[in-house]
């Protein structure tokens, strides 16, 4: 149980329009919130729950209806003045929220029956949410307010999520007056004397705290004594730290405790049954409180460290844990966090050997930025425990390395499937060898060659199949020479794309048609050229740039040569992936110009007369030889759209691609596309998960196709387009005609 007494993100007034309650219930991420009046007397509750139950019964209703004529008025609340104890047998069943409110029925505090989450600031802190990242300035300011901003706009740029400092009233707090140190051991000499040069006051740390709230970053603060609390509170920091020295401090505690803010306590220093003992008084006190495992030496010996201890600490808290670490490197608190800390502390300074025992310790601003990028990339390896899938670059090598189902002899259509029928070999683009029992004894839907796979279509008793769609558009089919006739047996579409490999482009056109089609085509650039040569126009190697260059014009020239083969008057189109990849990392935003302009400079080098470059929106992590690397350029719907109306170049808008890249930057997909389409030439439909789920087959991911369908009649009417599902080829193309047969709803 906790007590939240900072109210507003749960307040609306009772009048405002309930779009306004629905919009402050997603921002503040609790299903809730409750209508006051004028004076902030409680008048009800209003939940997500309360609004579909409303719009149920009322669906001719408008978004401007007051809150309060959809809240729930008799909502149940207790007095501001209860002990966490009691509310605990108030709260309701299965409610989660509680009001608090005084005598005349203001809203005082929100009793919220859970210990596993807390706000600080801008961050939601526990299961499900980043790692809170703190970078202690402390006193590395060594008493200069200019340094101290500096301090924090280094922090901000190297990715932390709060800054920390300290404030100690020296007045009140030690026994000597002025601070003097006269009689003390030789240890609290020298710390009295760097604080009594290192400090700043009050009046001074609020100009940084206002310095942090210019540039974006949120702050905390170390109260040592009770008049520095104060002064804290006074201010509005969003939360205060007790140092690892006061968790035995209870009277510090309580009257922390009391001011409603969330707290952090480190408990280096203290034994396991002061740890105890301070946790029950600020659980009894309804605090929101976290607790952090802290080893109290500067450096910390690493076998003293005992990040296990963070199960144990949870136990005892029955609160969100973290790690605040004082020993050499970042390495420790990357493995605290795959321990289950959800809040890390380092000590931050721009120069270790300056003077003061924390510099020691602390990371310099470009180790800070390293130890937040793995741990980021840790928080996303650590997952969850639902099922396991096959990722999208497993799916690659599955089908490159593992065996599949294959005939081992002629199989007519209707003759039943025996063991003698059956051989397993590579690769594994048909069925996995686990469901041979499944296939045995099945009579064959089709004939199948000898060496063919067998595929899921096997095993059922009807498949999908191909026929003659309708749409307002163009429609095409992927091919490869070696299946294109297969494919179009049973359908007619408008035209072709050669998804060429690199031993395609040595293969003679004449040797593959005997005549004309009565249809267009399209063709699309290798993805992998021999020797793991992948197409990069945007290289800064010469070499490479050179090679890129003559595999492109290479396969324009093949485009061009198939022309005799088709019927259309419109020259054919050439989709191209332009590069700009990388194996590490994404590249600086401000880099990306400089590769846009070698991409230029290349598609200046090239012959195109007869054909129609278009250039293909990429993902953010790309399926690239068996292992995901990163794209930079053509990511990004603002930069491409820039590029293509700069030089001219016309766009292969990919769905997929541009989903997973709409997700990864955080914008709308409906804004990419309005970028996009008016640029596009050429469409890939098809679906996609996240931001590196490509290939899924369509109305089984994130897209929303019948706003998709408005958007592109409106921009690109006229451009064509093709299911492109990833192995959608196999089993006579099965997967492109159930994405054809649901596209043809909307398009």
């Amino acid at each position: 149980m906790i007590i939240e007494r900072n109210t507003l993100p749960y307040i609306v007034f009772s009048e405002d329009p309930v779009l306004t309650g629905l919009q402050k219930i997603t921002a503040n991420q609790e299903r809730i919130v409750f209508c006051v009046d004028e004076h902030g007397v409680l008048q009800g509750s209003l939940s997500d729950g309360d609004f579909r139950r409303w719009i149920v019964e009322n669906p001719a209703e408008g978004l401007n209806v007051s809150c309060l004529a959809v809240a729930n008025r008799a909502v149940r609340s207790a007095s501001h003045t209860t002990s966490p104890a009691d509310l605990a047998v108030l709260m309701p069943r299965n409610v989660s929220h509680l009001p608090l409110v005084d005598a005349r029925g203001h809203l005082r505090a929100i009793a919220v029956d859970r210990a596993d989450e807390m706000r600080i600031g801008r961050h939601h802190i526990g299961p499900g949410h980043p790692a809170f990242l703190i970078a202690e300035i402390g006193n590395n300011h060594n008493g200069s307010v200019d340094l101290a901003k500096r301090l924090v706009d280094l922090a901000q740029e190297a990715g932390a999520d709060a800054v920390k400092f300290q404030l100690r009233d020296m007045k009140s707090l030690y026994r000597q007056s002025s601070g003097s140190s006269a009689g003390e051991d030789l240890g609290t000499q020298y710390t009295l004397d760097l604080l009594s040069r290192f400090s700043l006051d009050a009046a001074d740390l609020f100009k940084v705290f206002d310095h942090c709230r210019d540039q974006g970053i949120d702050v905390l603060c170390t109260p040592w004594d009770i008049a520095s609390a104060q002064s804290l509170v006074d201010y509005g920091l969003p939360a205060l730290k007790i140092a690892s020295a006061d968790l035995t401090n209870h009277e510090l505690l309580r009257n922390v405790a009391d001011r409603g803010v969330p707290l952090i306590a480190s408990t280096g220093m203290s034994r396991e049954d002061e740890i105890r003992e301070s946790a029950a008084l600020l659980r009894s006190a309804g605090a929101a409180f976290a607790l952090l495992h802290t080893q109290s030496t500067y450096p910390a010996p690493f076998k003293d460290v005992n990040l296990a201890y963070l199960d144990r600490l949870a136990e005892i808290g029955q609160c969100i844990v973290g790690y605040s670490g004082h020993e050499r490197g970042y390495h420790v608190p990357i493995a605290a966090v795959a321990r289950g800390a959800r809040i890390i502390e380092k000590h931050f300074t721009v120069d270790t050997t300056m003077e003061g025992n924390d510099h020691t310790v602390s990371l310099l601003p470009e180790e800070f930025a390293r130890m937040v990028t793995r741990i980021r990339e840790v928080e996303e390896s650590i997952g969850g425990k639902s099922p396991r899938t096959v990722s999208p670059g497993e799916m690659m090598n599955r089908i490159n390395l593992a065996k599949s189902l294959v005939a081992a002899r002629p199989i007519a259509k209707g003759q039943v499937i025996g063991s003698a029928d059956v051989d397993v070999k590579s690769p594994g683009r048909g069925l996995q060898p686990n469901a041979l029992p499944l296939l045995l004894g099945r009579t064959a839907p089709r004939d199948v060659a000898e060496g063919d796979f067998f595929y899921e279509g096997d095993l059922r008793d009807h498949a999908p199949k191909g026929r003659d769609f309708d749409f307002r558009r163009p429609w095409g089919l992927p091919v490869r020479y070696h299946d294109h006739e297969t494919l179009i047996k049973d359908c007619s579409p408008d035209f072709l794309e050669f998804h060429f490999s690199y031993k395609d482009l040595e293969i003679d056109p004449d040797s593959v048609f005997t005549a004309p089609l009565d249809m267009g085509f399209t063709t699309h650039l290798p993805d992998l050229f021999a020797g793991d040569f992948l197409v990069d126009l945007a290289s800064e190697d010469g070499a490479h740039w050179e090679r890129s260059i003559a595999e492109v014009q290479r396969t324009i020239d093949i485009t061009r040569s198939l022309t005799r083969w088709f019927k259309q008057e419109d020259e054919p189109i050439m989709v191209v992936t332009m590069g700009g990849f990388t194996k590490d990392r994404h590249i600086p935003a401000q880099e990306r110009a400089r590769k846009y302009a070698r991409v230029a400079q290349a598609l200046q080098r090239l012959d195109t007369d007869g054909v129609r470059i278009a250039a293909q929106t990429l993902p953010p992590y790309p399926w690239l030889m068996g292992g995901q690397q990163f794209h930079n350029l053509f990511l990004d719907p603002h930069d491409t759209a820039e590029f293509a109306a700069q030089t001219g170049t016309r766009l292969c808008l990919d769905v997929s691609h541009t989903k997973l890249a709409a997700n990864f930057l955080g914008m709308p997909f409906s804004e990419a596309v309005e970028a996009l389409a008016p640029h596009t030439i050429h469409l890939h439909m098809v679906d996609a998960t996240g931001v590196d789920g490509e290939g899924v087959q369509v109305g089984e991911g994130e897209v929303d196709f019948a706003s998709l369908a408005k958007q592109l009649d409106r921009l690109s009417p006229e451009a064509g387009f093709i299911p492109e599902i990833w192995q959608g080829h196999v089993n006579d193309g099965a997967a492109f005609w159930t994405a054809l047969e649901r596209l043809e709803a909307w398009y």
